[in-house]
């Protein structure tokens, strides 16, 4: 490394020193300031410090949780090895690796193997695993924010707990971003009687935000309606910029803007390109190389390349709508300025005017140095039962070791032997319910007292099932003349029509004939629908949220500062003239009546998710009040009830409606919770193996997933209800969907402040949105607009 005379950072001498000294730990500092060098060096540095204490064969397993980081990962260490007297080799291992290449590291480890944690518990179902980590050093865990919070973490959690109890002195270090629970963070991920440090660093990235602001705000917003009119704004930013990620929210988004940006700039043709997850692997290789060499002037992408993929180019990074969430949008920005001595450059492109607000809550929320927490699951049964018949087939397991070595991860402290013992007889008799059935009879006890799989049908399917990602199913999309272009879900092309047309990967397709979980298209041209994938719209975040109250509070204060907000003023103004801006400590309800109905608004800027279910509980409290019935819709800053009565609802009766008392049992009775929690269990069922997924050359769809783990939830919960895993749908439903904790300090929140109560002729700045969105599911685009400017026109003529 000298020899290019690069100067390590304070942070990574400390964590070389550290690592030297025996010790595990994360390390925590900004995008492009080298954390990838401060661990790998690390273990360089004490290979050639004491070379006596390495043998040959594996000595660091770096698990990364993105395919699209691993070419880089390799790329960037083989660079550092070749500056060093060292004769290391550097692997590779996901879904992509061709079998010959595994086959290769099977017989002879690399020195360094970069892996995700699903193929990482693919090598424990191989026979004499065990040979691969005897000579294991150190694991780190890259991006250890992305895997911290999801049933992915606890699969790596469980991968800890196996190499841990092979050999104890291991290292584990973590890689991760700024997050709310760095503390909790590195507990969960090393929970051994290990000695232990978290290394941070002083140094701030420099992040520049600019809103793009439109022409003109236009006082009654509505969702993406000024998206497109800001095409003519952003052509000049990617012109004058080297190269330029165009971030969008979701894939059908990215479609669009593609389609929007090419027609309006055609000298980018050739110099412009798409990437989302479900565009071919061959293609996105290929945008990632030519984002690498520099051949590309932008790249309109989603989440795809959120993750630390460092593409040194990349000077300029646009978001289009709201990224949802602090952490979301820093590291979309540390996309761009790559390197500690640069700026990261984002520009924020609203699709309506009141994200505006939005980014100046982003702002403040960046001056303040608050970022999400991210919270680790625990007790998840299905990842159990797979993990355990994942050791079941490699080398077979002593369930009274197994059991100590699981209890020591964050997810399964608290496992008791009574719910240890269930999860045995479930793998191996199918549990108390379904023991009649063979083919749930998946592991047997042998003459030893071991724990095996003997059945190579039973064993096959697991392979092909580990980690897998409950979804719809996807169908491959290829031309009738051959090459595949990328991946739809199947319930949007069971929408279209033959000779249909549709986008994707920046391309008009006509749909020829779907056979075999495969779209046969050909290149079409003219008008085109955008492929919508079902995930969406990214929920906001409960740290956005607070920000965006108070910016909302604060944006008629004379001294407000923000572009964004003096911007706004017109609408701000309209809104408080209308009805009222609410302040941080109030919450705003207004009744507006139409000649469509009665609409009942509420604001508590919560997110999408939770006001689906606040919107159910107050219409069902409302109607314990008086038999009526609603409408519902929501976006992530209210939701309206609309009815075609009367609304009978006094200012009185508004602090009773969000009362904390029998919050739940409400909840429970406002949806249908056992219809919420058998789709739960749809998912639940796929990780434990209840249902399988992927079968040789086939995948089974969404509605023959969702039938055949409807049928096992019936059944087990009319004869097994306490069944653990019937037990864990329902506590995912109301942990992670219903959101129960954001609800009931929600609930808390609106109870402490002061309830304003406001009674309209005609729409505001904040309902005309939501009207909006109730709209969408039932009208055409077209249709759609002229109701928007028909509603607009009566709204302004109402006094």
């Amino acid at each position: 490394m000298t020899t290019k005379e690069i100067q390590p950072f304070p942070f990574q001498k400390r964590t070389w020193t550290r690592y030297s000294n025996g010790f595990s730990g994360m390390v925590i500092a900004p995008t492009g300031y080298g954390k990838t060098y401060s661990v790998f060096l690390a273990v360089i540095i004490d290979y050639l410090n004491h070379p006596k204490n390495h043998h040959k064969g594996l000595k660091l397993l770096w698990v990364s949780p993105l395919r699209a980081l691993a070419k880089d990962l390799k790329r960037v260490m083989e660079e550092a090895l070749d500056e060093l007297p060292l004769n290391w080799t550097v692997g590779v291992r996901n879904g992509d690796t061709p079998p010959k290449e595994r086959q290769r590291q099977a017989r002879k480890m690399p020195d360094v193997l970069i892996i995700t944690p699903e193929s990482l518990h693919l090598l424990f179902t191989m026979k004499q695993n065990t040979r691969f980590f005897n000579t294991l050093q150190c694991v780190a865990v890259d991006e250890w924010h992305e895997l911290l919070g999801s049933k992915r973490g606890v699969l790596m959690e469980l991968a800890l707990s196996r190499l841990h109890g092979l050999n104890p002195k291991m290292k584990i270090w973590g890689i991760t971003a700024t997050i709310g629970n760095l503390d909790e963070a590195s507990q969960v991920l090393i929970p051994y009687e290990k000695k232990k440090t978290i290394i941070r660093t002083d140094l701030k990235k420099k992040t520049k935000i600019t809103s793009i602001l439109p022409d003109e705000v236009n006082t009654l917003p509505w969702a993406g309606h000024i998206g497109s009119k800001m095409v003519d704004k952003i052509i000049p930013i990617i012109l004058r910029s080297r190269t330029t990620l165009v971030f969008t929210n979701t894939r059908g988004q990215s479609e669009l803007w593609y389609q929007l940006l090419l027609d309006a700039a055609p000298e980018l043709a050739g110099l412009m390109a798409i990437h989302h997850g479900s565009i071919d692997k061959k293609l996105r290789n290929w945008i990632e190389d030519s984002l690498t060499g520099g051949n590309l002037k932008a790249v309109i992408c989603t989440s795809s390349l959120d993750l630390g993929v460092d593409f040194k180019p990349v000077d300029t990074v646009i978001q289009i709508g709201s990224a949802k969430g602090v952490a979301r949008f820093l590291q979309r920005a540390g996309r761009s300025g790559h390197s500690p001595f640069e700026t990261s450059r984002i520009y924020f492109v609203p699709t309506h005017s009141l994200e505006l607000i939005e980014v100046a809550a982003l702002k403040e929320a960046v001056k303040s140095n608050i970022v999400e927490e991210r919270q680790p699951m625990v007790m998840c049964f299905d990842v159990l039962i797979q993990y355990l018949v994942t050791r079941a087939l490699g080398e077979g397991f002593d369930q009274a070791a197994l059991f100590q070595e699981v209890r020591k991860t964050h997810a399964f402290k608290y496992l008791t032997e009574e719910e240890w013992n269930w999860a045995l007889d479930f793998i191996t008799i199918g549990g108390e319910t379904l023991n009649s059935y063979e083919e749930y009879h998946k592991v047997t006890r042998d003459e030893n007292g071991l724990y095996r799989v003997v059945n190579r049908r039973i064993a096959m399917l697991h392979r092909m099932n580990i980690g897998v990602i409950v979804g719809d199913a996807m169908l491959r999309v290829k031309f009738f003349s051959g090459g595949y272009i990328g991946m739809v879900e199947e319930y949007f092309i069971s929408k279209l029509k033959k000779k249909q047309r549709f986008i994707l990967a920046g391309r008009t397709l006509e749909l020829v004939k779907v056979k075999d979980m495969t779209a046969y298209v050909r290149l079409a041209k003219g008008k085109a629908i955008t492929p919508s994938w079902l995930g969406g719209r990214l929920p906001l975040s409960s740290h956005l949220s607070h920000f965006l109250r108070i910016k909302l509070s604060d944006a008629l204060h004379p001294g407000a500062r923000e572009p964004e907000l003096r911007f706004l003023h017109p609408l701000l103004a309209r809104q408080e003239q209308t009805t009222h801006i609410p302040s941080d400590d109030e919450f705003l309800v207004e009744l507006i009546s139409t000649r469509d109905g009665h609409h009942l608004f509420m604001y508590p800027f919560e997110g999408r998710l939770v006001h689906e279910v606040m919107a159910a509980v107050m219409a069902f409290r409302i109607s314990q009040i008086t038999p009526i019935t609603f409408t519902m819709a929501m976006n992530d800053y209210g939701f309206e009830l609309l009815s075609d009565q009367p609304i009978p609802i006094t200012r009185g009766q508004l602090a009773s409606l969000f009362s904390e008392k029998n919050l739940m049992e409400d909840v429970t009775a406002s949806i249908n919770a056992t219809e919420m929690a058998s789709r739960k269990f749809r998912d639940i069922a796929v990780i434990a193996g209840l249902v399988v997924q992927t079968y040789p050359g086939k995948h089974k769809n969404h509605k023959s997933l969702q039938s055949s783990s409807s049928l096992i939830f019936k059944v087990l919960e009319e004869y097994e209800p306490n069944n653990l895993l019937i037990r864990q749908a329902y506590f995912e439903l109301f942990d992670q969907q219903l959101e129960e904790v954001r609800l009931r300090k929600a609930f808390a929140r609106i109870n402490a402040s002061k309830i304003i109560f406001k009674e309209s002729r005609r729409f505001t700045p904040l309902s005309f949105p939501i009207k909006v969105d109730s709209l969408r599911s039932s009208l055409s685009s077209e249709k759609l607009i002229q109701r928007i400017k028909r509603m607009q026109s009566a709204s302004n003529k109402s006094k």
